[in-house]
């Protein structure tokens, strides 16, 4: 699975991709230099159950942290994980 991490303007998002197909995306508003806010995750129906969410969320986590900003999610997924993953809560606004 590749995963690739754009931004453009005040938007970004964390794809995956497999074999040339997109199999998720999972985007994020620019709330500033030190905040961010993922406010939608899709996943394709070929890859429910496979993680692919999972995977674009810690990409994401992972640009938080070496940009040392803070996530709010606002998407109902990744406001799920949150929840349940006390490895990723570091970065999670308070």
């Amino acid at each position: 699975m590749e995963l690739l991490l754009k931004e453009k303007g005040s938007k970004g998002f964390a794809m995956a991709r497999e074999d040339q197909k997109r199999a998720g995306m999972m985007t994020y508003s620019i709330a500033g230099t030190a905040l961010i806010i993922i406010d939608h995750t899709e996943v394709e129906s070929a890859y429910f159950g496979k993680g692919v969410g999972k995977q674009m969320l810690y990409k994401i986590v992972e640009m938080a942290r070496e940009r040392n900003i803070k996530i709010i999610p606002l998407c109902p997924f990744a406001a799920a994980m949150f929840k349940k993953m006390e490895d990723i809560k570091d970065v999670l606004k308070s």
